[in-house]
């Protein structure tokens, strides 16, 4: 007689699987909610479609965070929702899952294959190795400088990548396995936090930064330039970096302060990798090249209507013409982050489409139309922190830079600082996994939970914020930003 093995019931799986299901059931037949309205007196009713798009928003984040089913099929449930309950149309809501910046992480996501399979990741983990040592602080930071530094001249996602299978090698010389350690936490988390805090030193490190200057130029009529962005910003983030590092050497301390032996191991190992191959110099010429296109797009008008996705999948189609990779490398690909990303543009397409996410915005603001302007221009970097968390971080500038704009102009605070406030924390969402494709990259590494990464990343996102204040009261005004109107 065969033995039946019995599967015990994960209790709390259940409990927070019914939990996210109903609060969205509950929201989404609740009688209409009152209108959002700004100072003007403007009302910003919120449609039926909209009250279900934040009830699926709210049962989309319970399901993440807690990974009651895989991040994957959560996102696809997304897509299912809007359709079965008419909150958009089928194409709308799946069409979504094909959107340029999903097949723009599609070809990072490959161009982070290339590198492993073509042996460069562990050519350039090795070399690194031998610049910091064996301690594993100075590891850490130094992973930590090379990601944020790599997302200033290339998108934080290619960036994030480009180190994540140099990470994979260096977490293999850890001496650990598989096994989940506090070192391992802190090489992919940090990883995420330091690509979205390098990328908003310049205008290549994400799109959000090009089209958020578009949008304040359309409103106020004036400009910001190149290098006039990583003036202001370049102190953000480093600093961010730095503190990063501190937290995650208190949260996340390493079992072991130094890896023994690494030096004579990585000296071996570098050895036998041999000569630079054929397919090692495919992959930098490539990389290289799309690198390079991306940051002429910024001054060279005949290139600017071209697409990033389309320029970063010129490298897939080179890597599998020129046989860098195989079939058997397109059936690696992490489908699973994919379709996270899949799910996460589809969802903040929804809220801005159906006036969810404008609704919110009206609302929370308005609370600080009358406080201080530090608290308001605070007030308004959380919210954008919040929504980035959910939303793309482009939208969630779209969504609430005209709104903090409006309210700005009442309470005498000058919009170059609303417009740094909102980009900066932008590019930091430090709690959800689909708040950027560094943190669902870093997912891929199997070190942490959704649930870990959603409670690690409350320290620096309060971090953040502070750090924001003291440089609005401070710090930008000595450097020539107007915060205030005269």
């Amino acid at each position: 007689m065969s033995a039946v093995t019995e599967k015990k019931v994960d209790w709390a799986r259940v409990f927070f699987l019914c939990l996210g299901l109903a609060l969205f059931l509950i929201i989404y037949f609740s009688p209409p909610w009152s209108d959002a309205v700004d100072p003007t007196g403007k009302a910003f009713p919120l449609s039926r479609e909209g009250k279900a798009a934040i009830a699926l928003f709210l049962m989309a984040g319970i399901w993440w965070v807690f990974e009651v089913i895989p991040i994957g099929a959560t996102s696809l449930a997304i897509g299912v929702m809007q359709a079965l309950f008419f909150i958009r149309p089928a194409r709308d809501a799946f069409r979504d899952f094909m959107d340029p910046s999903v097949m723009f992480i599609f070809g990072s996501v490959v161009v982070g294959l290339a590198f492993t399979k073509s042996g460069l990741t562990k050519r350039l983990a090795y070399k690194m190795l031998e610049v910091v040592g064996d301690r594993t602080s100075m590891i850490l930071l130094g992973c930590l400088v090379v990601t944020a530094g790599l997302a200033h001249f290339m998108a934080h996602t290619a960036a994030a990548a480009t180190v994540f299978p140099i990470l994979i090698a260096i977490n293999d010389l850890y001496g650990e396995g598989d096994r989940q350690t506090r070192f391992g936490k802190s090489l992919f988390i940090g990883m995420a936090y330091a690509a979205g805090a390098g990328s908003i030193v310049t205008f290549l490190g994400a799109a959000r930064g090009p089209a958020a200057a578009g949008m304040f130029k359309e409103f106020t009529g004036q400009d910001v330039g190149f290098f006039e962005l990583t003036k202001y910003m370049f102190l953000i983030g480093w600093v961010m970096v730095f503190l990063i590092w501190g937290y995650l050497m208190i949260a996340l301390k390493p079992e072991k302060a130094r890896i023994d032996g690494l030096r004579e191991r990585v000296k071996d190992l570098s050895a036998r990798l041999g000569p630079v191959t054929r397919d090692e110099i495919i992959v930098v010429v490539c990389v290289l090249a799309i690198v390079m296109i991306m940051g002429l797009q910024s001054f060279i008008p005949v290139l600017q209507p071209m697409d990033r996705a389309a320029i970063m999948l010129v490298s897939t189609l080179a890597f599998f013409i020129l046989k860098v990779l195989t079939v058997q490398e397109l059936e690696e690909i992490p489908w699973n982050i994919i379709l996270l990303f899949s799910g996460a543009m589809s969802i903040g397409f929804c809220l801005w489409k159906t006036g969810a996410a404008q609704w919110m915005a009206v609302n929370w603001l308005s609370l600080f139309k009358e406080a201080h302007w530090l608290v308001f221009i605070v007030s308004i970097g959380t919210l954008v922190l919040l929504l980035t968390n959910f939303i793309m971080n482009v939208a969630a500038i779209a969504i609430t830079l005209p709104i903090s704009l409006v309210i700005a102009g009442y309470l005498g605070v000058a919009p170059h600082v609303i417009f740094f406030a909102s980009l900066a924390t932008a590019g930091m969402p430090f709690n959800l996994l689909i708040g950027a494709a560094p943190n669902a990259i870093a997912y891929e590494s199997k070190q942490f939970t959704a649930g870990e990464f959603f409670l690690y990343g409350w320290v620096p996102s309060v971090i953040l914020m502070a750090l924001l204040a003291v440089l609005c009261y401070f710090v930008w005004p000595l450097m020539g930003m107007p915060v205030v109107l005269t």
